[in-house]
């Protein structure tokens, strides 16, 4: 049976919507409401503030590197830039989305009070992810001659090749790094998530300059300074699972459990990479695109520039979207589907203010901006331009965050994954071309293209979310919960 709430709880509940026997008056429901929606706030940016930290400080990792090798030379980077962003599609993104799984087993099982649960199901995911990264690391092994049968340059895709070889144990630590981060997430502890990762971008910052310059390995260095950084969070991540009280409950040690029923995972982790890969490959599609263009060292400049800005603000919205994803798995696990329905309308509310106020600021900033990338005034002119096309996306794309990760939350990732199909091939990629290519407005058109499949993305994830029956959400997560336990643990 799920637990009672505070009184202001149970009046809130009331208040929107519930057939529960409690009645209070207006004089009472609405400091409740207030108390209620105000401590649902400040969990979520207790949850959102740490990840979004940590989130950034992963990925400032690879971009350490880059700078480390962009000293080396122009062929040097322009290799490992091709690696970085090869390596993102063929194996970081399948990886990230596969292990967003746990966000739905996990933060149910954490809600159900089913403890030991999570501990199997990370086991489970960090089995499935390393035999996964297996062939991913041959398609990264050939990483050169794949390029130059895409038609790259031939130097470039051979520099590409070997930055990506000696990325590949990067690879692995990649998937069980993901695992850790969301076994943690999913019991609302975010701290040691940040503070590892804080770690190990200061490790980062040694090592890559010991294989760089003190070894001479040169950009091989720089490749293989992200597995040994990458490893050192997932060290620290590992013994704090191991040592700390707050998993005494979630980590009772290694299970022969974790190797039964591997189907049940990839029901929910495929679709969960589908969900991310095609989001993701959908910039890269454009990035191409833009070469087409004419003036194409103009274009590509000036939207790499563009999704590098985007990519930062976005880290906001993606904190919003892991900590509604754990706060909706854990009211529906928990059995308080009104719980959960008022997360989700909080954070919507969260991501619509953020929204405004980035696009205020990015808009404020436009010709400024540019400035910090280049000196030219007709690329500074053009990002300005650009800044209030992204101020726009950075709205929309801020409500498919929150949304996709209330999708995570339920389950609903075979749904999500359908619909960014929809949106972005169906509508964003084919009116990106339109646009930039048959209207003739260049580099923008791609971006308004984009936004064409943002906006597509939002109404349906908000279609579908505005018509969820809460209550059935909350009884199918208990029979996903159940249906893993024991049958020892049923009868408890």
């Amino acid at each position: 049976m799920a637990a009672k709430g505070s009184p202001a709880e149970e009046a809130l509940l009331v208040g929107v919507g519930g057939d529960d026997q409690l009645v209070e008056s207006d004089d009472q429901l609405a400091p409740a409401a207030a108390v209620v929606v105000r401590e649902e706030v400040k969990k979520q940016l207790w949850l959102a503030g740490p990840l979004v930290a940590g989130a950034l400080l992963q990925n400032v990792i690879q971009m350490i590197s880059v700078m480390f090798v962009g000293h080396l030379g122009e062929l040097p980077l322009a290799g490992a830039s091709m690696a970085s962003s090869f390596a993102s599609v063929t194996g970081l993104s399948l990886l990230l989305g596969m292990a967003s799984a746990l966000d739905t087993l996990c933060g149910q099982a954490f809600g159900a009070r089913q403890y030991h649960l999570l501990g199997v199901y990370k086991q489970r995911a960090m089995l499935l992810l390393t035999a996964v990264s297996v062939p991913l690391a041959v398609v990264w092994f050939y990483t050169g001659d794949i390029l130059v049968a895409f038609g790259q340059d031939a130097d470039i895709a051979a520099e590409a090749g070997a930055y990506a070889r000696w990325m590949i144990p990067a690879l692995f630590a990649y998937g069980l790094l993901q695992c850790h981060v969301r076994f943690l997430q999913t019991q609302n502890v975010v701290l040691p998530v940040m503070a590892s990762a804080g770690a190990a971008a200061l490790c980062h910052l040694v090592v890559c300059w010991a294989l760089v310059h003190a070894a001479g390995m040169g950009s091989k260095g720089a490749a293989l300074s992200n597995a040994v950084s990458y490893w050192i969070n997932v060290a620290i991540l590992a013994v704090y699972v191991r040592v700390s009280s707050s998993c005494k409950k979630t980590w009772t040690g290694f299970s022969v459990e974790a190797f039964h029923d591997p189907l049940s995972f990839f029901r929910l982790a495929i679709p969960s990479a589908l969900m991310v890969c095609l989001e993701m490959w959908s910039f890269e599609l454009i990035v191409l695109l833009s070469g087409l263009l004419p003036n194409p060292k103009l274009e590509t400049s000036v939207l790499s520039i563009s999704l590098n800005t985007a990519a930062f603000v976005w880290m906001i919205p993606f904190g919003l979207g892991s900590a509604i994803s754990t706060r909706v798995s854990n009211e529906l696990g928990a059995g308080r589907p009104r719980a959960a329905r008022l997360a989700v309308r909080v954070v919507v509310f969260m991501a619509v203010s953020e929204g405004l106020v980035i696009g205020l600021v990015l808009v404020c900033v436009r010709y400024i901006w540019g400035h910090a990338y280049s000196d030219e005034e007709e690329v500074v002119t053009y990002v300005a331009k650009m800044m209030l096309v992204i101020a726009v996306s950075n709205f929309f794309d801020g409500i498919q965050c929150v949304l996709s990760g209330v999708a995570r939350g339920c389950g609903w990732q075979k749904i999500g994954a359908c619909v960014n199909l929809g949106a972005y091939y169906l509508v964003g990629i084919p009116s990106a071309y339109l646009i930039a290519f048959v209207l003739h407005v260049g580099g923008m058109g791609l971006w308004l293209g984009i936004i064409c499949g943002l906006l597509v993305q939002v109404l349906l994830l908000m279609a579908i979310t505005l018509c969820t029956n809460w209550d059935k959400e909350a009884a199918n997560a208990k029979d996903r919960v159940f249906s893993s336990s024991l049958p020892s643990d049923l009868a408890t």
